[in-house]
């Protein structure tokens, strides 16, 4: 037995996953070149030819701006300077004597609305066009050519102005002003103005009043205390409930089902949050390109109110593939198909296949494979429920154990409410493994359960709020006839801190049990607990922290604890650090007995995008093994947790 394993005991020479650094790589090209093209770019540099801009503007004429933003201070400059176009497209000329004149006054108006929205009321804005004043121009001016004509833009920004006296009117009135950020002596600017207005109407709205509007609003600058007094009226009209749905732009998609989802048909009090959630569930469903909620503008005779689903489909199959490399696990390749509409009501079936380690070695047994078809029906026989069947196959190898197994799970996940799910399902499973007990087959039957509660307020980058699973998995093996369950427990935490939340501090815990089966080898080595890798104690390698037997072979837990704390600071807009520390321990005991408690600590680069964070960690291990990782590196997208 000894021998069959040599190479997998903790000597380093057969490592895979933790350590590794995994790095994608993404090529897009967009091709471009047409017959009358003049030019030829590639992220905005032309390379080669006159720019498009030229080629295409009618009786190009250039100019040269200038920009005074008097005493302006940094960040109002800033401002200033990225609302100037004339400045910041003086390359790029403009059509005719009159474009020029057109740009000026368009400039003005966003540069003195950026004044309002800095709460400088008293603030000028002046343009000159070759010495002239924009104002005092003929309707269709000529200017000299021989050169790029001179445009100035001068700007006096005013003092700063605060608020004064906050009035609410009609079914506003008796709210109080501070609730909406308006304070007397406070911050002024136009934007705050707006949006207290703006969240008026909709705090009347989620009384369930859809009929609700504004009504009056003035705005008063008095120039000589440097004061705005500022008055706002909304008027909310009766509460009213969903009434009919009605759903427009379905072909393939059974309109029907449409209305059914989305969960407004059941005429409950009208909420402008349900209708986000509505919609939300709509295009999470992944067979509409658009998505939109249209309400009437008047009630029913019952009282209710009208509303309109407008979707527009997409298409409903796709294909991927991916790619990725680890300089100890080597390139791994993905491919998958699917069909997100099989039968018309959003039923979707996945086709996977993935294959991994290649370069690592040149035995190709030692790759890692999977296989997987799944199916899921979205709304099955209720809107709240969801159906999924999965069928897989896996040939898993790493240091612990080497496993194929042959899957086969259903399923159904019920939504209690906004924030809690239920799902209960089967589960059969055919495991061959060979690991520290040798070579051993298992046929289980499982029951898995599991409750979870998500209060995030953002799943890939959350910044308050927590996330709770409670999961259990009774479990029959059939051939030596032992019955077995695993517990499992965790809960996420996040806290923003600072204007914006620039540093956001998360914590996880978790927790697993496995109890029956008299030994452990009677549990299949895919069951048994492990901790190491990006997912649970980083700096170790993938399921490397176990107990190990005497011949230093990995056995696998009955039980682990992981706890693991990062600060998530942003430094820009874009860029964030991410110090961490993780900490794990596994048992062969159905408690944990704390006696080897293993930690990793580093440091995160967090970058951020539309769809998430892209992650790239370095962590090390506090405690190594002899023999074991020496670092880890890893690459994601979204938080590690």
């Amino acid at each position: 037995m000894q021998n069959e394993k040599t190479g997998r005991k903790r000597d380093g020479s057969h490592r895979k996953a933790g350590s590794a650094a995994a790095i994608a790589a993404c090529l897009l090209l967009s091709p471009a070149l047409a017959e009358n093209a003049y030019a030829f770019k590639i992220f905005g540099i032309t390379l080669f030819g006159d720019s498009e801009e030229t080629a295409d503007v009618v009786d190009p004429v250039r100019y040269d701006a200038t920009l005074d933003t008097g005493n302006a201070d940094k960040d109002l400059k800033e401002r200033l300077e990225t609302a100037a176009s004339l400045v910041n497209d003086e390359k790029q000329p403009v059509s005719g004597d009159l474009g020029v004149v057109i740009k000026a006054r368009e400039d003005r108006e966003r540069l003195v609305a950026v004044l309002y929205e800095e709460a400088r009321y008293g603030g000028t804005v002046h343009i000159t066009v070759a010495g002239t004043d924009i104002d005092q121009l003929p309707p269709n001016p000529t200017f000299d050519h021989s050169g790029p004509i001179p445009v100035a833009v001068r700007i006096d920004p005013g003092p700063l102005f605060h608020i004064g006296t906050v009035r609410f009117e009609k079914d506003a009135a008796g709210r109080n002003p501070a609730d909406y950020g308006l304070l007397p002596g406070g911050e002024a600017g136009s934007r705050l103005i707006l949006k207290a207005g703006e969240q008026l109407v909709l705090d009347l709205k989620k009384e369930g009043r859809p009929l609700a509007k504004p009504i009056e609003r003035q705005v008063t600058a008095d120039h000589r205390t440097n004061t705005v007094d500022v008055v706002l009226g909304a008027v909310g009209g009766p509460v009213a409930s969903f009434g009919v749905v009605t759903v427009k732009g379905a072909r393939d998609v059974d309109s029907a089902f449409i209305s059914r989802y989305s969960r407004l048909d059941k005429g409950g009090r009208y909420s402008p949050e349900q209708l986000k959630k509505a919609s939300d569930r709509l295009r999470e469903l992944g067979v509409f390109s658009s998505v939109t909620i249209h309400e009437s503008d008047m009630l029913e005779p019952n009282g209710s109110l009208p509303l309109m689903i407008e979707v527009s489909e997409g298409k409903f199959r796709y294909f991927g593939v991916g790619a990725e490399y680890s300089s100890l696990d080597g390139a791994g390749l993905t491919g998958y198909w699917g069909h997100r509409n099989l039968f018309g009501e959003a039923e979707s079936l996945r086709i996977e296949g993935a294959v991994s380690g290649i370069g690592a070695t040149t035995d190709v047994t030692t790759f890692d494979y999977s296989a997987g078809i799944i199916f899921t029906k979205p709304g099955a026989f209720v809107p709240e429920a969801t159906f999924e069947s999965r069928l897989q196959a896996k040939s898993e190898t790493p240091d612990a154990y080497d496993a194929q197994s042959i899957t086969y799970s259903a399923g159904l996940t019920y939504e209690l409410n906004d924030t809690d799910k239920l799902t209960g399902g089967g589960e059969v499973a055919y495991i061959k493994t060979d690991d520290a007990f040798g070579k051993n087959e298992y046929v289980t039957l499982s029951v898995p359960v599991s409750f979870e509660r998500d209060t995030r307020d953002n799943k890939l980058d959350p910044t308050e709020g927590y996330h709770a699973t409670l999961s259990a998995k009774p479990s029959y093996e059939a051939i030596r006839g032992n019955i077995f369950s695993s517990f499992e427990g965790s809960v996420s935490g996040y806290y923003g801190l600072g204007e914006e939340d620039r540093i956001v501090l998360a914590g996880r815990l978790a927790a697993g049990t496995l109890v029956g089966a008299n030994q452990l080898e009677s549990i299949p080595a895919t069951r048994r607990f492990y901790q190491g890798g990006g997912g649970s104690v980083r700096g170790y390698e993938f399921r490397e922290i176990s107990p190990y037997n005497d011949d230093d072979e990995a056995l696998g837990g009955r039980s682990y604890a992981l706890a693991s704390f990062e600060a998530r600071v942003k430094v820009s807009e874009k860029i964030g650090i991410v110090p961490f520390l993780d900490i794990g321990t596994v048992s062969t005991e159905i408690a944990p007995d704390f006696s080897d408690i293993r930690a990793g600590a580093g440091i995160g680069l967090r970058y951020a995008t539309p769809f998430g964070p892209l992650r790239l960690d370095v962590a090390l291990p506090l405690r190594r093994y002899e023999g074991g990782s020496q670092y880890g590196i890893y690459a994601g997208i979204g938080q590690a947790f």
